[in-house]
C-alpha cells in the first residue's frame, strides 16, 4: 500500500490571521524634541494682572543709595536727615505672547478617537511646542532673554577653556546672595564634571523633582537644550538668584485668561467653518524680569569640543 500523501493545510491558527481579530495597544504620539524644561519648573512665576511689571529700584550713586547716616559712640550729635530716592523711570515688562491656532477636522475627531483622543492629543502637543518656545525665549530673547540681561559687570570667561571648579567659584563670587541653580548645556556640564574628577573633587548630586543632578558648592546645575553651542564648541553657563523677595529672577504670567487649562496657559475654542475643520487659539502670554543686577552672572567662552547644537528656530 502506498504511504499517505501528507497534508499541507497548517496545523493552528497563524499569528498573521489572529492579529486580525486583535486590539493593538497604542502609545501616544511620542516627539524626540520634548525637553524636561526645569527652568520653568524652577522659576517662581508672578501674576501680572494688567499686563506689565513695572521694576521699581533705588536710585543709586556711585554704586550706594543715596542716604545719609551717621554712626554714634558718644555725646549727642546733630543728627542727619535723609530718605530713599527712587528712580524716576523705572523698566517696565511688558508680556509678550505665544500664539497659534490648532485646526482638526471633525470626521478624525470622531471617528478615530476610540482608544487616544485625537483633539486631546493634538492639543497636548501643541501645548508642549509652545512650552518649549516659551523656555527658548525666557534664555534668547533679545529684549529680556536671561543671556542678554547679564550687566557687563556679571560676566566673566573661562581661565582655560573647559569649565573648571575655579569657574563656577567666580560664579558664586558675582552671585553670592543666596543663588539658587547653574543653568548650562547639557554637553557644558558633562564636562565640568569631567574636569572637577580630573581634579580629585568629584562633584555630588542632589534629586530635584524626581531626577539626579551633579552640583558644585551645593548648588545645582541644570541642563537645558536652549542654551547653545556655537560651531566652535563654546557656550555659556548661568547663575541666578530667583524670587521676589531675594531680588532675584521672576517668571512673568497673566493668570486667569478665558480658556485657561493652567496658570496663563489657555486654549480657547474658535468654531468650527463649512469644511468641518474645528479651530482651537493656543495663547500663552509671559516674560521673565530681573530684579537686582548681582541677581544673574555669565560665563562665557566655554570650550567643549567641536559640536554643533541645534538651537531651536523663530517663527
Amino acid at each position: 500500500m502506498s504511504p499517505q500523501p501528507q497534508s499541507s493545510a497548517p496545523l493552528s491558527l497563524s499569528a498573521q490571521s489572529a492579529r486580525n481579530l486583535a486590539t493593538a495597544t497604542v502609545t501616544p504620539p511620542q516627539w524626540d524634541e520634548i525637553t524636561p524644561r526645569w527652568l520653568l519648573k524652577l522659576l517662581p512665576y508672578v501674576d501680572v494682572d494688567g499686563g506689565v511689571y513695572r521694576v521699581n529700584r533705588v536710585k543709586q550713586k556711585e554704586g550706594a543709595p543715596t542716604l545719609d547716616l551717621l554712626t554714634v559712640d558718644d555725646g549727642e550729635p546733630k543728627l542727619p536727615a535723609t530718605f530713599v530716592d527712587y528712580e524716576e523711570d523705572p523698566r517696565e515688562h511688558h508680556l509678550s505672547t505665544i500664539q497659534t491656532v490648532l485646526h482638526t477636522h471633525t470626521r478624525i475627531t470622531d471617528l478615530y478617537s476610540n482608544a487616544i483622543d485625537q483633539l486631546r492629543e493634538q492639543v497636548r502637543l501643541t501645548v508642549e511646542a509652545v512650552k518649549e518656545r516659551e523656555e527658548w525665549e525666557l534664555l534668547n530673547h533679545p529684549q529680556f532673554g536671561l543671556l542678554h540681561e547679564v550687566a557687563p559687570e556679571q560676566v566673566i570667561k573661562t581661565r582655560s577653556g573647559p569649565p573648571t571648579p575655579d569657574d563656577l567659584d567666580e560664579l558664586l563670587a558675582k552671585v553670592w546672595k543666596k543663588p539658587a541653580f547653574f543653568l548650562a548645556n547639557p554637553k557644558a556640564i558633562a564636562a565640568f564634571g569631567r574636569e572637577a574628577t580630573r581634579r580629585g573633587v568629584p562633584p555630588p548630586t542632589v534629586t530635584l523633582f524626581g531626577s539626579p543632578f551633579i552640583t558644585w558648592r551645593g548648588i545645582p546645575l541644570i541642563p537645558t537644550s536652549k542654551i547653545a553651542v556655537d560651531d566652535s564648541g563654546k557656550t555659556s553657563f548661568l547663575l541666578v538668584r530667583v524670587g521676589e523677595n531675594q531680588r532675584g529672577v521672576v517668571g512673568l504670567q497673566k493668570a486667569g485668561v478665558t480658556g485657561e487649562i493652567e496658570p496663563g496657559l489657555s486654549v480657547r475654542y474658535m468654531g468650527t467653518d463649512e469644511r468641518s475643520l474645528a479651530s482651537h487659539l493656543v495663547t500663552r502670554y509671559f516674560s521673565v524680569a530681573v530684579l537686582g543686577e548681582d541677581a544673574i552672572a555669565r560665563l562665557d567662552d566655554v570650550f567643549i569640543g567641536n559640536y554643533h547644537e541645534y538651537v531651536y528656530p523663530k517663527a
